[in-house]
C-alpha cells in the first residue's frame, strides 16, 4: 500500500511510504527539496546530519541535496556568459531555495513532484527564466528521480545538474565498488589517475570524478551492512563523483551532467531551446545480502 502523508514538523516534511516493504522516503520542500530520509524494510539508507540542518546558515550534508543550475564550484564563484560576469556558489542555488509541492499519487507509486521556478534571486545569478519538476517515485526497494527542466527563456538556456545523495556507511573498509569507468579527475590534485577498483580510505578526504563511463550503472556492496546499492542513469549524465572524509559515516556517488566549470569551458554542458523540456532519470535500489 502506498501513501503519501505531511508530519507534523518544521520545516513541513512530506513522508512517501510503501507499507508492503516497510519503505519510506522523507521530502522537506522548503529547504532545497531534499530529501533527508529514506528506509527500506526500516534500514536508514542515507547519512543525514541533523545538527547542520538545523542551522539554515550551513550547507546540508545528508540525504539527497539538487544540484543546478551547475555541479562542483567555479574559480572565484564566477562565471562569464554574453559579455557579463555572474557569481553562483558552488552546486548553485537550487539546494537552497523553497520548492512548491506540485502533485502527488499513490496509485503504482509513493509519488510526489516538487517545482522550482525563477525569481528576482536566481535572475540575478543565472539570467534564465526556468521551470523544474523533480519527481521522486518510492517502490519496494527502488527510489527514482525524475527530473524536468523547461526553459522559459527566449534564449537557449545552458546548464548542468546532478545529485549529492550522502550513503550511510558503518566500516567503508568493507565496501566494494562496481564503478563503469578506468580513470578519474583528482579534485583535489587536478590530475587524471586510472582507477584500480578500490579506495584508499586512510587519506583525509577522497574527491574524485569519474569520467569515460562505460556504462549507466554503479553497484556498492557494503559488506557490513549486508546491502547492495544499484545507482543507474539516464544519458545525460557523463560523470560519477566519489567524495566522502576520514572519520564521517558517508559516502557519496553522485551523477553529474557536466564538470565543474562547465559554464566558462562549455564541457558536456545540456541546453535547452527556448520553451522546450528536457527530462532525466536517477534510479537507486537496495538488494539484502
Amino acid at each position: 500500500m502506498f501513501a503519501v502523508a505531511l508530519k507534523a514538523d518544521s520545516p513541513a516534511t512530506y513522508v512517501l511510504s510503501d507499507t508492503d516493504t516497510a519503505a519510506r522516503l522523507e521530502l522537506v520542500p522548503d529547504r532545497g527539496g531534499i530529501a533527508t530520509r529514506w528506509q527500506v524494510e526500516g534500514q536508514d539508507i542515507f547519512y543525514f546530519d541533523r545538527d547542520r540542518f538545523a542551522n539554515p546558515e550551513l550547507s546540508v550534508r545528508g540525504g539527497i541535496p539538487i544540484l543546478f543550475p551547475i555541479c562542483g564550484n567555479l574559480p572565484d564563484n564566477q562565471y562569464s556568459l554574453g559579455g557579463q560576469t555572474y557569481s553562483l556558489k558552488q552546486h548553485g542555488f537550487a539546494r537552497d531555495l523553497p520548492w512548491r509541492v506540485a502533485h502527488q499519487d499513490v496509485s503504482e507509486a509513493a509519488s510526489l513532484s516538487l517545482e522550482l521556478s525563477y525569481s528576482e534571486t536566481t535572475l540575478a545569478q543565472y539570467p534564465f527564466e526556468f521551470k523544474l519538476v523533480f519527481t521522486f517515485r518510492l517502490r519496494g526497494h527502488t527510489l527514482v528521480l525524475q527530473q524536468q527542466f523547461t526553459n522559459l527563456s527566449t534564449q537557449p538556456m545552458p546548464f548542468s545538474t546532478g545529485l549529492h545523495p550522502y550513503f550511510l556507511v558503518g566500516d567503508k573498509s568493507q565496501l566494494a565498488f562496481e564503478i563503469p569507468s578506468q580513470e578519474f579527475r583528482n579534485h583535489l590534485s587536478g590530475g587524471v589517475e586510472a582507477f584500480g577498483g578500490s579506495f584508499d580510505f586512510s587519506q583525509d578526504e577522497i574527491d574524485l570524478a569519474f569520467q569515460g563511463l562505460t556504462a549507466a550503472t554503479a553497484t556498492v556492496i557494503d559488506h557490513h551492512l549486508g546491502r547492495q546499492l544499484t545507482l543507474s542513469w539516464s544519458d545525460n549524465y557523463t560523470k560519477l563523483v566519489f567524495w566522502t572524509v576520514k572519520g564521517k559515516d558517508y559516502y557519496c556517488l553522485e551523477p553529474w551532467s557536466a564538470p565543474r566549470n562547465a559554464l566558462n569551458t562549455g564541457e558536456n554542458l545540456l541546453t535547452i531551446d527556448p520553451q522546450q523540456t528536457l527530462e532525466t532519470t536517477i534510479e537507486m535500489s537496495i538488494a539484502f545480502l
